[in-house]
Parts: structure tokens; sequence; C-alpha cells
């Protein structure tokens, strides 16, 4: 599997659209091809520097809980073996190096617009509003937890999807009364049985998955299924269990050295937290993608690029 860091794929396929980190282009009238970049963005701003290996890593992520959790929840998966999207795209059939690891392709779907976070632990803005009134979305939690605290049982917090900046918390209520009751709940309960089969797996690898987001969208067949990214360190909080200390943040297995790097620099006032961004040492770099690569082996028991 290639090494060789890929700031934003071009490829002779009608593009769809292009995100912080993937772009995602036609393959044909029933199926998407997603390719993730190696490009990494904090604080809402996409650094220069791309962090090697990432865009493989969130997608063979993806690939192992999409096949792994088959039987709990349809997905739009379909490959991300080279060779096979290759055949069904000739056209990339010289291209087969830039795409390889890092492209998936996918049945089309009608996307859901709500983000489904299922929530294990107090973290992140949920941490911040609670302890700003006690509440999420502005609905009442027990009093007296504190930072990285368990939730049990887990919570469903949806969140509007935004297209810049922070998604919106949003109570279960609000996407209900936008997508209707019965189709609210059945996102409610596959986010619940993924989330749980997930942190259950990750739990014997070592992992703590505190909250994590899913996205579903709906074939044209009217079949549910999960999409997009699922339990990658770029849409979940992994922590160590071995680390796991309540009442403070946590270590994890994503980004944070260069979240640490960058809010040093913002304590210096060396960086006001806007585009465009600074500059990123080398071993920011380095130390940020062996934290992705070290999630991948955890969770999946193998190297990148290794054969299953």
């Amino acid at each position: 599997m290639t090494a060789r860091p890929l700031t934003q794929s071009r490829l002779p396929l009608s593009l769809l659209r292009r995100g912080k980190v993937r772009e995602v282009y036609e393959a044909d009238a029933d199926h998407l091809l997603l390719v993730a970049s190696d490009r990494v963005s904090a604080f809402d701003v996409v650094m220069r520097e791309p962090i090697p290996r990432k865009g493989a890593v969130l997608t063979q992520i993806s690939a192992f809980w999409f096949e792994r959790l088959a039987s709990v929840m349809a997905s739009h998966y379909v490959t991300v073996r080279t060779d096979e999207i290759v055949d069904r795209l000739p056209a990339l059939r010289s291209r087969a190096d830039e795409i390889e690891g890092r492209a998936m392709l996918v049945r089309r779907t009608e996307v859901v617009p709500f983000e489904c976070v299922v929530r294990g632990y107090l973290s992140g803005s949920a941490w911040v509003e609670y302890r700003a009134s006690g509440t999420l979305a502005g609905e009442a939690l027990p009093a007296g937890l504190t930072e990285s605290a368990p939730l049990e049982p887990p919570l469903f917090s949806p969140a509007t999807k935004a297209e810049s900046g922070h998604d919106l918390n949003v109570t279960f209520e609000t996407m209900a009364a936008e997508l209707g009751r019965e189709l609210a709940t059945r996102l409610r309960d596959a986010s619940f049985a993924v989330y749980r089969a997930g942190r259950d797996h990750a739990a014997a690898r070592g992992i703590i998955i505190a909250d994590t987001k899913f996205e579903f969208g709906i074939d044209r067949d009217g079949t549910l299924r999960l999409i997009d990214e699922v339990m990658t360190p770029d849409s979940s909080r992994f922590w160590p269990a071995d680390r796991y200390r309540p009442g403070q943040p946590q270590p994890s297995f994503d980004k944070q050295p260069l979240r640490d790097y960058l809010a040093e620099l913002r304590g210096k006032g060396q960086w006001n937290g806007e585009a465009p961004p600074p500059p990123l040492p080398d071993q920011v770099v380095d130390a940020t993608s062996r934290r992705y690569l070290d999630a991948y082996r955890l969770l999946t028991g193998r190297e990148l690029g290794a054969a299953p």
C-alpha cells in the first residue's frame, strides 16, 4: 500500500463534491467512489501539510467495520479492493497507485440530513454544555457528572449537518419533527446497535470508543444504510483503556499531537485559530500519522496494508 501522501485527488471521473478530507466521484448510475486524502483539519482549519497514510487508515477502518457489522446494519459498502474498483472503472487503471488503499466503491443513497451521534462518555461539546448548564441539547442530564464520565446507558445525541464550522446538537424530538418519528426511531435504534457492537469489539482490543457519529442514507429501494465513514479516529473519540481516568480530558488515538501543538501556539499568541494555518513541524506530522496507524493496528489486529 502506497505511503506517498495525497493532498488532493484528481481522477478522470465526474467530481460530485470535495470535503475537508474526501473527494466524492460519480462512478456510475448506482455507485459513487469515495477517495480519502491525507488532508487534516483542526479547529475547522485545513492544514497545509498532509498526514501520511491518514486517508488509507480512515478508508480501511471503515471497510473493516462495514464488513464486520454487515449482520448488524446494511451499509453502502461495496469494496475497497483496488483491483475490483479498476475492473469496474477502467479509466482508473493507470491511477491504481494513487487510489490504492484509500478509495471505496459505495452504493448511492439519499443522505439523511442529520449526524447520528452516540455518546458513551461525557466529553467534547457535550461536556462543555453540561458544565455550563447541566444539559445536553437543552435537555437535563443527571447532576454531579464529571468530564469523561461514563454514560450508561449511552445517549443518542443527533446533530445538524454543517457545511462548515461545528454541527449543532439537537434533541431526538427535533429530529423526529423533521424526519418523522418512524424514521427517527429507526435511526436511533440502528445507531445504538452499531455503536454497541463496535464498542464491545474495541474494548476487547484496549480501546474505549467514547463517542462516535454515524451517517445514514436511503437507497432507491428504500433500504436504510449506514454510509460515509464508521468509527474512525476522525468520526469518534478513541481512548486507550489502560490510561482512562475519569474527571479529566483523555489521551486519544487521533490528531491529538496536532491539536496540542496548535493549542500551544494559540496560548502563546502565535496563531489566532483561523486560516491560514501555521506550518507544522515534521515531528508533529509524524506523531499524528503514528496515532492513526496505531488505531488501525489495535482495532483490526494487523498492520496497514497487510492481508486480512
